[in-house]
């Protein structure tokens, strides 16, 4: 038997930007079992799947950060053609999960479908893909059930519409709480460590130390971030900065 070579990368990853909405949907896979799972499967299903057979991906799971149509709308076709369980978010959104295909009219997206997990995700869960651990941490703020799923050994995060390069979660939605978001960014992401990168929900990658030099919404300089203490936020550079939209 080959061994695989000592560099050689555990996982793999490609984003796949999906509905009118240009949401990432992230497939990841170990390259040793050819197991995958997509992240925030939006929508478009015969695009994803096309995706994993080109790279010879069996999908086993599918990972959701909230329960946003652009999303999760895929995830119960996803579910139906590979038998996989549809996994997270946190159970605060089956709300919005029961809508998706009501809020997807309002857009435009005809493929969603509402859809129930089979497990909600809760801080300090671990999942497990091929070996890989990816650890879970609960940040309501832009929805009350969104959850952000990362790994430290990979030094990646997916974090789904909490933040953005240089913005952050709209929090104008239902059950959205502007000071929530902030203080999930900074009580859960920026423990997580300077070096690590994120794929968010829309738009670049960027490395959560970028964010807290210049992000206008919760660079350090506005939260007051210091690792452990924190003093008042400036609200006024928060509020006159431009939001994600």
């Amino acid at each position: 038997m080959t061994e695989t070579p000592a560099n050689q990368p555990k996982l793999e990853i490609r984003i796949i930007p999906v509905t009118p909405l240009q949401q990432n949907t992230s497939m990841i896979w170990s390259t040793e079992t050819k197991e995958g799972v997509f992240v925030d499967p939006g929508g478009e299903i015969d695009k994803l799947m096309g995706a994993a057979e080109q790279f010879g991906v069996k999908i086993v799971a599918v990972w959701l950060t909230h329960g946003h149509m652009d999303h999760a709308g895929a995830a119960a076709a996803v579910a139906e053609r590979t038998g996989c369980p549809i996994i997270g978010p946190h159970e605060d959104d089956q709300w919005l999960l029961d809508e998706i295909e009501t809020q997807g009219a309002k857009y435009g997206i005809k493929d969603g479908r509402n859809v129930k997990p089979d497990r909600y995700l809760h801080d300090g869960d671990v999942l497990d893909l091929a070996g890989n651990k990816f650890g879970v941490v609960h940040t309501p703020g832009h929805t009350p059930g969104h959850v952000v799923i990362y790994s430290q050994e990979g030094g990646l995060a997916f974090v789904g519409d909490v933040l953005f390069r240089g913005s952050v979660g709209r929090t104008d939605f239902p059950r959205g709480n502007h000071q929530q978001l902030i203080d999930s960014i900074t009580g859960k992401l920026w423990p997580l460590g300077e070096q690590m990168r994120f794929v968010p929900g829309h738009g670049p990658l960027s490395t959560f130390g970028q964010e807290r030099q210049d992000n206008p919404f919760v660079a350090d300089a506005v939260t007051g971030y210091e690792g452990t203490e924190k003093q008042a936020p400036d609200e006024i550079s928060q509020k006159l900065s431009k939001r994600w939209s």
